[in-house]
């Protein structure tokens, strides 16, 4: 319950901060349009959500982010003096070929920029083709630790923090309940290997056991191996590092004996759906599951402003990142006074650090007319890009399934890379 939440800071090892310290994206730069001209003067911007798939229910959230942030940037004059146009969406449908056709969709709309895709293996999936088009791509839900390192030419950012910076406080969950031997079984793709590895290494920092440590096809619907290897093991807990699928996984263990109060997920399983999923008669199936995900932070403007733009929206799982994903753009554009993405992607990093504290687009934007340094501290909160285009501390929230099968955030963490 959010009342008795606390909040605790933890160091990552050197090895996170290393992860963290990798190149992938350029910070410095001039404001010089490139060879090809690609600034027409209107700030235009296009994105690739799941409107089907997997992770649909994420979709509703993201864009209406997006939309929103869109409205009120237009409320407040638009970008380099012109509104902007509405955006351009298309499904990313959980497939690499939808989402690469809908990436073509969005090129041939000749956008400035691509807010998405929500998953990060659709992200890895059309990611060098933004890079070819020179247009900035950012994500407000990709976590795996992969982009970090990315040779994305600078194009690519995202708000949402790497998982490199959630697999220790969901290792430290895990202890903290008092499990010691634990298995994990994962998608076998970048968000899943990423997050799994980074949970394993911090479990095992802190004298924790992983004897399972299992990778199964995104699409299988067989999981009587992955089961059968878990159960042998005999852990204190498992960890499912899955979406949907996660629930078919889930309900296997549980018919092999272990408990929901065993289980722990991250992003992937937070889902309002989730005990449907398990069970459509008794949501208490799922009582005691915990994981963790970056935190919806408590900001009751940027809240209340949604709910009143989108009265029909329930979840708001990564409604402040993408937010902030428009808003950064839109602020790099101003700062580099053009909207060609091959220059204003080099404001990207320095519109969200060192600068005068601002926390909206209007007072940001006047902030760069009068010739001032920014540093925007968003709806999702401070995100100070490091070198890679992406949040270098953030908050993780650790979410509790209760009896009626919904998930509650019980706490709060605040997590830094060692400096």
């Amino acid at each position: 319950m959010q009342g008795g939440r606390r909040f605790r800071t933890l160091a990552l090892t050197a090895v996170a901060a290393l992860a963290l310290a990798a190149c992938g994206g350029g910070d410095d730069g001039g404001g010089d349009t490139d060879a090809g001209g690609k600034s027409d003067g209107v700030f235009k911007l296009g994105y690739i959500f799941p409107e089907s798939g997997e992770l649909a229910h994420l979709g509703p959230p993201q864009i209406s982010a997006t939309k929103y942030a869109i409205a009120e940037i237009n409320k407040a004059g638009g970008v380099l003096g012109k509104p902007m146009p509405e955006v351009v969406g298309s499904d990313e449908g959980g497939k690499a070929e939808i989402a690469n056709a809908s990436v073509d969709r969005l090129l041939g709309q000749n956008v400035d920029g691509i807010i998405g895709a929500a998953a990060s293996g659709m992200s890895l999936a059309v990611l060098d083709k933004v890079k070819s088009a020179q247009k900035v791509q950012c994500s407000g839900s990709n976590t795996a630790p992969t982009f970090t390192g990315y040779q994305d030419d600078g194009f690519y950012f995202r708000t949402a923090p790497s998982d490199v910076l959630q697999g220790p406080i969901l290792a430290d969950t895990i202890t903290g309940d008092g499990h010691a031997t634990v298995a994990i079984a994962y998608r076998g793709d970048d968000y899943g290997k990423g997050l799994a590895e980074a949970t394993k290494a911090a479990l095992e920092k802190v004298g924790g056991t992983v004897p399972v440590m299992e990778a199964y096809e995104p699409n299988t619907t067989n999981f009587n191996a992955t089961v059968s290897k878990i159960r042998d093991a005999k852990p204190d807990a498992v960890v499912m590092v899955s979406f949907q699928e996660g629930a078919q996984l889930g309900t296997k263990l549980i018919e092999a004996g272990f408990k929901a109060n065993q289980f722990y997920s991250a992003d992937g399983m937070k889902d309002e759906e989730m005990a449907e999923r398990f069970s459509k008669s008794d949501p208490s199936v799922i009582e005691g599951f915990k994981g963790t995900g970056p935190a919806s932070v408590e900001n009751k403007t940027f809240t209340d402003g949604l709910k009143a733009f989108d009265p029909k929206l329930e979840v708001f799982q990564y409604a402040p990142q993408v937010y902030d994903c428009v808003t950064v753009m839109a602020l790099a554009a101003e700062s580099a006074k053009t909207d060609d993405p091959a220059v204003f992607k080099t404001k990207m990093n320095e519109v969200t650090k060192g600068g005068e504290k601002c926390t909206s687009f209007a007072q940001c934007r006047d902030l760069i007319k009068d010739g001032k340094d920014i540093d925007y501290d968003g709806a999702s909160g401070p995100l100070d890009f490091t070198e890679p285009g992406e949040p270098g501390a953030t908050e993780i929230e650790v979410y509790e399934y209760n009896d009626k099968g919904k998930f509650e955030i019980i706490d709060t963490v605040q997590s830094k890379p060692v400096s």
